[in-house]
This record gives C-alpha cells, structure tokens and sequence, in this order.
C-alpha cells in the first residue's frame, strides 16, 4: 500500500506553538506560577453574562448569522471605534467581525497574498503572525528594532521588494510592551501609502498603555482607508480570551475576498460569543481601565523586583501591554532556562526564540494573568532561579 503523502512543507517548517509546550511543562510540575501566557486576570463583564442568560429568547439563536457578523454587533464596533480609535468608516472602508484577532490576520493574509509574496513583521514578533504568514505560503521579512524594541524606519524601507505585500505593527506591542509613538506610525503609513502596499495594525492592547503614553490608530490618519488594515480583539481588555471575537477595520476593495475565506473557514463568528460581546461592549471602555488600573500597580513593583537582575540582563523600559522581555547577557539557551525555572524554582515564562530572537538569549514575563501577589510571588521566584543559574549555583 502506498504511504500517505507528508504534511506540507509549509505546515512543517512552520515552529511548534510555544505555548502548549510550556502548558505540559507546568502540568508535569505542579504548583508552578505561569508568567507565560499573555491573558488577563479578571473575567468578563457581568453585562456578557446577562447577555447570555437571555440568549435563548433571540429568535436567531440557533442559525447561522451574517458572514461579517451580527448587525447590532458591527453597530457597537462601529460606535466604538469612531469614539474611541477617532475611525469613521468612509466610503472606501468596512468593518468585520471575526472569531478573534488571529483569524482577522489571517483573513487578512489569504485576502492579500500569494504564494511567494512578503509580509514585513518588525522582531521580535508576535508568533502567531510569524506562523500565519507562513502557513498561508507567503514569506516573512523580518526587521530588527532598537535596542528600546522601537521602529527602525529606514530598515523597513530597505526591506520592500515587489514581491511585498504588508508592513505589520503591532502596539502596545506583544511580546515587547513597547509603544510606538504617532510619527513613527505616520511614516509607516505613508511609507506604505508612496509604495502601494497595506499597513496592518494589531491594537489588541490598545487600553493597556502607562505613564503617559498613548495609543495610536493609524487607521484614523487622514487619507489611509484604502491601505490600513486595523485589527482589534476583545480577549485581552474584556477578559474575553477563550470566546474568541475580534474585528477588523479594512479596505472595501478587500472586502469580496475576506467574505469568501470567512465564509469558507467558519460561516459566521460563534453567535452565542457575539451576543456576549454586545454585553461587554455596554460595559466600555470604563470597565476595561478600572480592571487594568491594577495591572499598573503591579508594574513598578515587578521592575524593582527585577531590579537586581540588571547585572546580568538588559530590560528596557516600556510603556504598554504586561510583558517584560529581557536579554540575558549569557550563554544559555531559552528553552533550556525555561525547564530550569519550571521545573527548580515553579515559575514559567516564554523563551525569546519563539518570537524570533535567536541572536542571544531573551526571556518573556507576563504579568497581566495573576492576581498581583501571586504575580509578585512568580517574579521572585523568576528572578531567584535566574540569579542561580547565573551564579552557577544550579545549571541547564
């Protein structure tokens, strides 16, 4: 009998998915403290779950809805963002709603790309973009950033070729917690603008910004409807992660192909999670900051817990998200120091590699997930079992 033909070679250089890896890690060490995912410790608003105690009574409860999601639902998006993000959806752009902020970046690359064609993402990068732009056949052009993880302009602009296609940004940025500053988004924008190619924003921690710094939407540029793409997600700020609604501000001339692929892939976002969503939108904005107030409380803290560790390890300073991401100046592996911390010390974070640094040795600390003195408990642990390992009171 024949053997099977091999998974595609696309799906087989594409990197394992960190995340579950660590998951099993944690599991095989009980009372271990996660700083590795990147979620929030609160719930839902209760407004989502009012939403849902009284969901059986809509009549289309149990049918397919539209393929660019609920009428009421794109009203409370479109509110939103025009309020909020300073966008107005002209003539030339549309908003989708999507079973999270993944699928509105994938969408997005199956409606632009072709196998062979480049899409820029600045390192380190937010994996799960890496692993979409291969998975769909394109090819990712990866451009460093500076030492504080901000742009470098003149190197994205020495990165197109014909073949390219986007430009992604992504601030508050995961996995860096860097924020970009609006003239840096302008020249991304125009930079995009003068080369005919799209501008895709990531805004998922658009809320989570600190001292000062502020969130900008590029999409609210004057003159940018027709070559941003803005993406947006309730997990983070609504607590919403395993409900999986997101949306996406486009262009109208790629509207045709994004109905396609999401009709293709998924029909219509989950309805039950939509109707949730117009729940947690009742809540807004206020309810979001008053959680996240919390997270920045924590965030001195966790920079004066990891104030020793600046002997042996670079950590920029920065202004978004609830991400620390440290060099540590040795020659160690990531994934190597990650067994280490979980498996002596019950701490876990995420290796730089899966992000795209693998010229030295970065870790990633979340610190939004926990209650802030279990969060302050894992930190000390952390930074403990980095000061061992360094001091080589224990090895890899």
């Amino acid at each position: 009998m024949p053997s099977l033909p091999s998974p595609p070679l696309r799906v087989q250089t594409m990197q394992e998915p960190m995340i579950p890896r660590v998951a099993d890690l944690i599991l095989q060490n009980p009372g271990t403290i996660s700083l590795g995912q990147g979620i929030v410790y609160y719930p839902p608003p209760t407004q989502a779950f009012a939403k849902l105690e009284r969901f059986h009574q809509y009549p289309q409860a149990n049918r397919y809805q539209s393929v660019i999601g609920m009428p009421a639902l794109l009203e409370a998006f479109e509110e939103k963002v025009r309020r909020e993000n300073g966008l107005l959806l002209e003539p030339s752009s549309c908003l989708i709603a999507t079973a999270g902020g993944n699928m509105a970046f994938t969408n997005t690359l199956l409606a632009i790309t072709d196998p062979g064609d480049e899409i820029i993402l600045q390192t380190p990068y937010y994996f799960n973009h890496e692993m979409a732009v291969g998975m769909v056949g394109a090819c990712p052009i990866l451009v460093e950033t500076d030492a504080n993880y901000q742009l470098r302009l003149d190197a994205i602009a020495d990165a197109i070729t014909p073949r390219t296609r986007a430009i992604v940004t992504v601030s508050p940025n995961n996995p860096t917690g860097a924020v970009y500053p609006e003239e840096a988004l302008r020249a991304v924008n125009r930079l995009c603008a003068e080369r005919g190619i799209y501008h895709i924003h990531d805004e998922a921690y658009e809320y989570f910004t600190y001292e000062g710094a502020k969130h900008i939407s590029p999409g609210a540029f004057a003159g940018t409807a027709e070559h941003t793409i803005t993406l947006f997600s309730l997990s983070k700020a609504y607590g919403f992660a395993s409900w999986r609604i997101g949306y996406m501000v486009i262009p109208l001339s790629i509207l045709p192909a994004i109905r396609k692929i999401q009709d293709t892939v998924l029909i219509c976002p989950p309805v039950i999670s939509q109707y949730a969503a117009l729940g947690a939108l009742e809540a807004g904005e206020a309810w979001c900051r008053e959680r996240i107030a919390t997270i920045a409380t924590v965030r001195p803290i966790v920079r004066e817990l990891l104030e020793p560790l600046k002997e042996w390890c670079v950590i920029p300073e920065t202004q978004g998200a609830f991400y620390s991401f440290l060099r540590v100046q040795a020659p160690l592996e990531p994934m190597d120091i990650v067994r280490v911390l979980i498996q002596r010390f019950g701490v876990a974070v995420i290796p730089g590699t899966t992000f795209g640094m693998d010229k030295g040795c970065y870790l990633r600390l979340s610190y939004g997930a926990l209650q802030p003195e279990t969060v302050l408990e894992g930190v000390g642990r952390f930074v403990e079992g980095i000061q061992c390992l360094l001091k080589g009171e224990v090895s890899c």
